[in-house]
């Protein structure tokens, strides 16, 4: 199909992951202003502002949900409160949980906080009751009574020399707490719905406090009653004074008075001059960010970063947005939480950026770098599918609301804005897909079951807030149900289509203003979740919820390859490896990689733990990126050129180090060649190095010498490869003289101290008893014909010698046995091997004897035949059964096993005297 040079990828890992760390409650950032706290149900984590990253998280043992935290002011403790009504206090750098204590409160912790010191903290109970406790001395030290119900907001007066205690509850009062008698002071009355925060002048003489009820109030905390009242049209959930001495001139800061800046439901900060109660200045946002109560983008907090001149704000969506003063524009944007990820999309240059569809009318791009967010609104409903054209710069969307829109981006500063868009179907659009070879046209299908293309304009640049509306070229009734996928051809002359109706269709671009249909490709049992065209061949392929992936012919509409594999539906698939390879995503949470010439299933990735929506490769085809429904996005890095690199390295490093060993040897370095050796791993290269010892002089001393100055780990390893050569009938002497070392030396207790040692002298105990079985079959044998010598040495002799005289056992001058090479004789007589699996050729059957058999003679009965072949195959199969070890092929090569199978065993017959004298042999 494709190029065959072209290496295919092998695996993939994970490069980075975007993970939910904020579903909801407090946010605190550090005085430092370095990182952000914020809880994420049964965890506090910690999210470091530069990177983006995730760098520390606490968990309560009990996986209880924390209810509340706080941060201390010297930003070493956090003391977190769990519904398990336990407090914890926290080296949370090293996430080491230091002290743990009762909360005494009935019922959960509502709000908690530290004092200026870092030695008070102060918890509000859902109980009514506010309790402080000493951190350093672990006690309680105050129990304040007199709140009616949830206590949600407590706060110390920054001047800890008033020893005071604010706080408020569900009677949207604000009460004043003297520590040093245990009283309240007094109720301050405004608001009339919960008060949702506080804040203090630097003279500590002022507190302007924010409600629900949409004001705000100016305390006088001297006269500890009500300077202004500031009516501000929006449930207030944060305020904040701003810094006297800085020019904010740009944010309508036009005088000394004192001004400050609010957030709330209406989703937008204002800043107001406290004297005149009047809004100097407003955010302003695009024709697309009406303002509205309840939006999603209301704002739930409001913090100061007083040392870096910034401002924070939390949204509704649980995303955390940095602002700099003086003109509050956007400096970083962090998204707690994705919801279900729908799609995603590599963009930007060098694919710097991914952009995201999640279970939102908001789109969201990623900076991968910083994991920094910008999030763009426009849709009105939730953003179902993506797709970016070849610069990457341009992408698309399409939405439940109807429309589809295309968006631009900088290529120096990175931010994205709305450059045109369409409204004509009639239900929502669920996918989308853009031209290749230039940005000329989009294509939509919908649950309206039609096909829509449209032209682009020529020229996508905006001016001011206008954008290109976009009309179809074409519609199309392209199935009958649901169209969930659609494909450009990369040559933009086709247009491929996959519905709920278990159809895919080809469709011709050719014309100018209609699209004409070329084939269906039946075959899939469901609805097709994806279509997606080769980039080299004429070949379609399509996921569907049959659980399959296939591949089709564009000439005849054949089915050419079906790749099974996935247990559930099948969502995305995608061409690699310069269309090769196939990468498909499914709802089992895999995601598959596929060599489509062998149809194998080259690695599965356990990717996520739920549905893989978004599946996408970058454009260097070097990374890919997943999006799921359990709101993780995760970066994949082709690993191939790496692994093959380490291979490479790890080849070299072997030729050295062989070359090392050889060196060694040669040098009789023995201990150190049989520490290499084993630091290999090569089984038959340690018993090379064995074998050269026991090849010299006093090699059972030396061979003792040098075994137990090994280390441990190679002691266990020798061990391990004893079981393997013991296995054959060439390497068991070898094998034994190492046993007999290491279980003479050392004690039972530490060698059942090794890994895998008593599998290993189990396996060793079957085989070593056929060794000693085949040595006394071999004394036996020998015993035998020394019989049968003696008694033809005696048969000319005198007859005064008895017949029943003792047998001489004297091992005879000569040997009995010659061995001879007969190049191209049959097997007939070869010995039986030991029925090992292993490529190393096995030595002599040690249960087999020596047999006679003579080329004239044909007595040899059938039955003889059946008894022997049944006897050697009981045998061989009872020791692979006893024994556990395989042998490696590093054992013995393939040489010695033919020249051993060409190997025949003649035994010389003795005839009579007479015939011994004329020194005449036969053969048998």
């Amino acid at each position: 199909m494709a190029n065959t040079n072209l290496q295919f990828k092998t695996n993939y890992v994970v490069d980075s992951k975007i993970e939910p760390f904020y579903k909801g409650g407090k946010v605190q950032i550090s005085k430092d202003e370095e990182y952000i706290f914020c809880t994420c149900e049964s965890r506090v984590n910690v999210l470091e502002i530069s990177t983006g990253k995730i760098v520390h998280s606490v968990q309560h043992d009990d996986q209880e949900d924390i209810t509340s935290f706080a941060l201390s002011c010297d930003d070493e403790m956090l003391v977190t409160a769990s519904r398990a009504l336990l407090l914890k206090q926290w080296d949370w750098r090293q996430a080491q949980c230091t002290r743990s204590w009762r909360a005494i409160h009935t019922v959960p912790v509502a709000s908690m906080t530290f004092d200026p010191t870092s030695t008070l903290v102060a918890t509000g109970g859902c109980d009514g009751t506010i309790k402080l406790w000493d951190v350093l001395k672990q006690y309680c030290t105050h129990n304040l009574k007199g709140s009616s119900g949830v206590v949600h907001l407590v706060q110390f007066h920054p001047d800890i020399s008033r020893l005071q205690l604010f706080s408020s509850s569900l009677d949207c009062g604000i009460r004043l707490w003297d520590l040093r008698s245990s009283q309240c002071v007094c109720v301050l009355k405004s608001h009339y719905s919960a008060v949702t925060s506080l804040s203090f002048s630097p003279d500590g003489g002022t507190m302007v406090s924010s409600g629900r009820d949409k004001i705000c109030t100016v305390w006088d905390l001297k006269a500890q009653k009500a300077k202004r009242t500031v009516p501000v049209y929006e449930a207030v959930e944060g305020v904040v004074l701003l810094p006297e001495n800085e020019d904010l001139s740009q944010i309508g800061v036009k005088s000394k008075d004192l001004h400050f800046i609010t957030a709330g439901s209406k989703g937008v900060m204002r800043v107001w001059e406290a004297s005149t109660a009047r809004c100097v200045y407003a955010q302003t946002l695009s024709e697309e960010e009406e303002e509205k109560d309840d939006d999603p983008r209301r704002l739930t907090y409001l913090l100061l970063l007083p040392a870096s001149s910034r401002l924070a704000t939390v949204t509704a969506e649980h995303n955390i947005v940095l602002y700099q003063l003086p003109g509050l524009t956007t400096q970083q944007q962090f998204v707690g939480y994705n919801d279900e990820v729908l799609d995603v999309k590599f963009v930007g240059k060098g694919d710097s950026h991914i952009v995201v569809a999640t279970n939102s009318c908001q789109l969201k791009v990623f900076e991968l770098l910083t994991n920094s967010c910008q999030i763009l609104y426009g849709h009105t409903d939730t953003v179902l599918s993506l797709d970016v054209f070849k610069k990457g710069f341009l992408f698309a969307s399409c939405s439940k609301d109807r429309s589809v829109r295309v968006w631009q981006m900088d290529s120096d500063s990175g931010q994205v804005h709305c450059v045109a868009q369409g409204s004509n179907h009639t239900n929502a659009v669920g996918s989308i897909t853009c031209s290749r070879m230039k940005a000329s046209f989009i294509a939509s299908g919908s649950q309206d079951c039609t096909l829509k293309v449209w032209d682009l304009p020529a020229d996508l640049s905006t001016t001011g807030a206008d954008m290109h509306q976009l009309t179809p070229r074409t519609t199309e009734k392209a199935h009958d149900k649901d169209v969930n996928s659609v494909a450009v051809s990369p040559n933009d002359k086709l247009l491929a289509t996959g519905s709920q109706d278990r159809t895919a269709k080809l469709w011709s671009l050719a014309g100018e203003v209609e699209v004409g249909m070329l084939g269906v490709f039946r075959g899939h049992r469901r609805g097709v979740w994806a279509v997606c065209f080769s980039p080299v061949d004429q070949v379609l392929a399509s996921s569907s919820a049959d659980g399959v992936t296939k591949l089709w012919s564009l000439q005849d509409f054949s089915c050419l390859k079906t790749f099974e594999g996935h247990d559930a539906s099948v969502l995305k698939v995608v061409f690699v490896s310069r269309g090769t390879q196939l990468l498909t995503s499914g709802s089992d949470g895999l995601v598959k990689l596929w060599t489509i010439k062998t149809n194998e299933c080259v690695k599965t990735l356990d990717a996520h733990q739920d549905k893989v929506w978004g599946l996408h490769a970058s454009r260097k085809d070097d990374k890919m990126v997943t999006g799921s429904a359990d709101s993780n996005i995760t970066v994949w890095v082709d690993v191939t050129e790496v692994e093959l690199a380490e291979e490479q390295a790890k080849q070299e490093d072997q030729i050295l180090k062989q070359q090392e060993l050889s060196n060694l040897l040669h040098e009789k370095k023995y201990l150190k060649a049989l520490g290499l050796a084993i630091s290999l791993d090569r089984p038959r290269t340690v018993l090379t190095v064995i074998k050269a010892i026991r090849q010299v002089e006093n090699s059972h001393e030396l061979l003792e010498t040098t075994v137990l100055k090994l280390r441990v780990d190679q002691k266990e390893s020798l061990l391990r490869y004893c079981a393997v050569w013991n296995t054959n009938a060439r390497n068991c002497q070898d094998a034994q003289a190492v046993l007999q070392v290491l279980l003479t030396h050392l004690p039972p207790e530490e060698l059942l101290q090794y890994q895998g040692a008593r599998t290993h002298l189990e396996g060793l105990i079957p085989y070593t008893e056929r060794h000693m079985q085949r040595i006394g079959n071999l004394l036996q044998a020998s015993m035998f014909l020394n019989y049968m010598w003696q008694k033809m040495r005696v048969a000319g002799a005198p007859s005064s010698m008895g017949q029943d005289e003792d047998m001489d056992t004297t091992p005879l001058a000569q040997p009995f046995f010659m061995i001879e090479k007969e190049k191209g004789m049959e097997r007939g007589d070869e010995e039986e091997r030991d029925g090992d699996d292993s490529d190393d050729g096995q030595g002599d059957d040690p249960h087999c004897p020596v047999k006679e058999k003579e080329e004239e003679d044909d007595d040899v009965s059938a039955s003889k035949k059946a008894s022997t072949n049944e006897g050697s195959v009981e045998n061989g199969g009872s020791a692979k059964t006893n024994g556990n070890h395989h042998s490696e092929s590093e054992e013995s090569s393939d040489e010695e096993d033919l020249e051993e199978d060409q190997t025949t065993v003649k035994v010389m017959k003795c005839l009579p005297v007479s015939s011994v004298l004329q020194r005449q042999t036969f053969s048998s």
